[in-house]
């Protein structure tokens, strides 16, 4: 039994390593079921699949998904739309969801719904069974000043049309929520309001509450209405209570400006009592003076002496009181 060639042999295992790369490249098995359901495509498209690293499996089992619902979608766009970063499962799904729905849905606004970063599948899950939104409670008050607690329920089912760009649950809340507050604030009384709680849906329900947003509300109904505190009570007593302390401050205020005029006073009058007590100690002074000056004669003195005496009587009948001598001591 001869050698073998070396030649031949790394012939032959170039060959393997060549065989093994084409079977790496080209997903032979996944080429024969797009054959196999219609939705074939080349060779070389696959290939061309594996270069741009984009994987054919999932290019290839969404394209025979479609093709088998009847939903012709070019392995360009599936493709194009991957590498965008959409989920090409998903959008598919969606299309096959509409379609058997009757739901007027193309591949286009399929994908731009996905890349918006929305969950195509359910938006066209919710367009066929609308969902429930339960509002949290708003509180509302009337015109009597009672408070009411107030939930609302909104039907609403997506606008497939709007959902790109559209505003979201939050908005369609917030809208409600404002709605109620402005259908209760302006009843006349609670009674009302209690006796007929859809007139709030109503009135919320006619204001298109759902323009600009990704929904379409089908219905709003009350679903609870709770008495709350009486505010306006509240508010006046808050109010006569502010009113209370601001009556209190002014008349404290005229109260220290009293005390402040009247320690002004006592003062002056002490500043005024010592002023004529320093001019009573100089009486005796001046009068020694007008003594030896010859101004003033002794019967000038026992005159004034008498008149004193005199006036001191007179005080003393009438209850004064007696005055010291202002000549006594010179």
């Amino acid at each position: 039994m001869g050698t073998l060639n070396p030649v031949v042999i790394v012939g032959a295992v170039v060959a393997v390593i060549l065989f093994l790369m084409i079977l790496s490249m080209v997903p032979v098995l996944l080429w024969v079921a797009a054959k196999a359901s219609g939705a074939s495509v080349s060779m070389l498209t696959l290939i061309a699949m594996r270069l741009r690293r984009v994987p054919p499996a999932t290019i290839m089992n969404a394209r025979i998904s479609a093709v088998k619902a009847g939903i012709d979608v070019s392995v360009n766009d599936l493709e194009a739309h991957f590498l965008a970063g959409g989920h090409v499962e998903a959008v598919v799904n969606a299309l096959i969801s509409a379609d058997k729905a009757s739901i007027n849905l193309d591949f286009k606004r399929a994908a731009a719904i996905d890349l918006a970063g929305r969950n195509v599948l359910e938006a066209v899950t919710l367009s066929v069974n609308p969902r429930v939104i339960d509002t949290p409670k708003v509180s509302a008050v009337a015109k009597d000043g009672i408070q009411l607690l107030a939930v609302a329920r909104v039907t609403v089912r997506a606008n497939l049309d709007r959902l790109v760009g559209g505003a979201g649950e939050g908005t369609i809340l917030a809208r409600v929520g404002e709605g109620v507050v402005s259908t209760i604030g302006a009843a006349e009384n609670y009674k009302s309001v209690l006796e007929n709680p859809d007139m709030i849906s109503k009135n919320v329900l006619k204001k298109g509450l759902d323009v600009g947003t990704a929904f379409e509300i089908l219905s709003i109904d009350i679903a609870d209405v709770d008495v709350g505190a009486n505010i306006g009570a509240k508010l006046q007593t808050e109010q006569a209570e502010a009113d209370k302390q601001v009556a209190q401050a002014k008349a404290e205020s005229r109260r220290a400006l009293a005390v402040a005029i009247e320690q002004e006073m006592k003062a002056k009058v002490q500043e005024m009592r010592a002023r004529v007590v320093e001019a009573e100690a100089q009486i005796p002074l001046a009068m020694a003076e007008a003594f030896r000056t010859g101004r003033l004669g002794v019967m000038d003195y026992y005159n004034m002496k008498n008149v004193i005496a005199d006036t001191e009587m007179r005080h003393g009948i009438a209850g004064g009181v007696t005055k010291k001598d202002p000549g006594e001591g010179a």
